[in-house]
């Protein structure tokens, strides 16, 4: 049985996104809910904070609570095949924001990390690589090292695509502060203000957050962690949306940890030919393979220069140096101008010493190092939520990667789970955040890139607890 104050929020929810309460309409004073209702200032401030916390309304300084801009579009969850949320305005990050706060302070167990353990990089090797490069830097790399980046950096890539049997022109490799950089530089190259560009659903919120920064629209495609991203609903949005962009995950995808298979990414490329619709690849986690070779990338299956292959060492090698890239085909000359007229360069003294560490360091050593941990530790993690998590809890084993999608019981909330989890001293990702719709309440993203401590698993009990709590209530 719900509380009164869910009660009361989920019938003003239901309100709102019904759109019978116009957007930037101020909300009943705390005084008025209270008489209206016959309820506690408590009641009525917990309602209004889930509310918030739901993206619906958002609190003015001195002046009460407002409904927020486009809470009444993109309704459809998207959880069904071929569902497509409709198009709309995004208004994620002050909801991803307040999650991601929360679980900064010192102490919380990072089971809702984006990140893998620090303990699993080479730091100490790649510092001395840092250092010898650095000695041998050139004055004169402040100006031959603007973009597209370090000619020697760039060598290396190209030579790791060629081993993956997708050669790429050193020329079209830009380097970037990081992937995140990249893959807002190819957004920014093929839209303008108010084009649709489809994501996933859940979808990594980083690419919500750049549509809403950028005034795009958002078309969202479900993804099952099972198969992957429809197909067929993609191209029900296609025939019926201007979508102007794609934004996918086609390996290890955050947050459900699904790839598509070979002949799933192959379609998919075709279908975007036949639409002449590009395709922002994000492919962080694809050297994360628990398998003996890398999945080839959607880029493999690119004839046309429509995919543009995002990737950084943040996650595999060096996550401090934010150093990543973008193999961008038709669109580099592009991209490489938008990172002059940005940030203008990536670290240069990173960049070196990422270069010598990739030739000289033993790279591949260290990824076959850390692919064997990781699914170590996804083994030991998929054992303890066994042990701890109450009935009805599911979830799908990766493979690869280091996350976890867990589905709920329909009568748990995800972003209450978090609340109360954080007051428990361990983070969770609740779904709403991997939505611009806000749905999937009844999922959470669990990180098993850390070793599975005393603390971890006691931590992995707790939410057990909550669990049990929350589906008895």
């Amino acid at each position: 049985m719900k509380n009164r104050y869910e009660l009361l929020a989920n019938g003003m929810a239901s309100e709102i996104r019904a759109g019978r309460v116009p957007s930037g309409s101020r909300m009943p004073s705390l005084r008025q809910m209270m008489a209206q209702h016959g309820v506690s200032q408590a009641t009525v401030s917990r309602a209004y904070y889930l509310l918030e916390e739901w993206g619906l309304i958002r609190a003015r300084e001195r002046s009460g609570y407002y409904v927020a801009r486009g809470a009444s579009l993109g309704l459809v969850s998207s959880q069904k095949s071929n569902d497509v949320t409709i198009e709309g305005k995004v208004d994620i990050s002050t909801l991803v924001f307040s999650v991601l706060e929360a679980a900064r302070h010192p102490g919380i167990v990072p089971l809702g990390s984006a990140f893998p353990s620090p303990q699993l990089f080479p730091l100490a090797r790649l510092a001395k690589s840092l250092g010898h490069a650095v000695r041998l830097v050139n004055p004169w790399s402040t100006v031959v090292d603007l973009p597209p980046g370090n000619e020697h950096l760039r060598r290396q890539i190209a030579l790791r695509y060629m081993a993956m049997g997708i050669p790429q022109s050193v020329d079209d490799i830009v380097i970037t502060n990081g992937a995140l950089e990249a893959l807002n530089l190819c957004l920014m190259a093929v839209t303008r203000p108010g084009d649709v560009v489809a994501v996933e659903s859940p979808g990594f919120y980083a690419a919500l957050q750049a549509i809403e920064r950028l005034d795009l629209r958002a078309v969202e495609i479900p993804v099952s962690p099972e198969t992957g991203l429809d197909l067929n609903a993609l191209e029900n949005a296609l025939n019926t949306h201007s979508v102007k962009a794609c934004w996918f995950m086609t390996s290890f995808q955050n947050p459900t940890g699904t790839s598509l298979s070979t002949a799933k990414k192959q379609a998919l490329v075709e279908m975007l030919t036949r639409f002449d619709v590009p395709l922002i690849e994000d492919d962080v986690y694809g050297e994360l393979h628990f398998q003996p070779e890398y999945p080839i990338p959607a880029k493999g299956f690119d004839t046309q220069g429509l995919v543009m292959h995002c990737s950084s060492f943040s996650k595999t090698l060096a996550p401090g140096y934010r150093v990543g890239w973008v193999s961008a085909g038709r669109y580099s000359s592009t991209v490489q101008n938008l990172k002059l007229m940005t940030t203008l360069s990536a670290s240069i003294p990173a960049q070196a010493g990422i270069a010598d560490y990739l030739q000289h360091g033993g790279y591949d050593k260290h990824l076959r190092k850390l692919r064997t941990a990781l699914r170590n530790q996804l083994v030991d993690m998929d054992g303890a939520l066994r042990r701890w998590l109450p009935p009805g809890v599911r979830w799908t084993k990766p493979e690869g990667g280091y996350f976890l999608w867990l589905e709920l019981p329909h009568e748990v909330d995800a972003m209450e789970l978090h609340r109360q989890a954080i007051s428990q001293g361990l983070s969770l990702a609740p779904g709403p955040i991997f939505s611009a719709s806000h749905g999937y309440r009844q999922c959470i993203r669990i990180n098993f890139g850390h070793p599975l401590t005393a603390k971890i698993e006691g931590s992995v009990k707790i939410l057990g607890q909550l669990l049990e709590t929350a589906s008895e209530s």
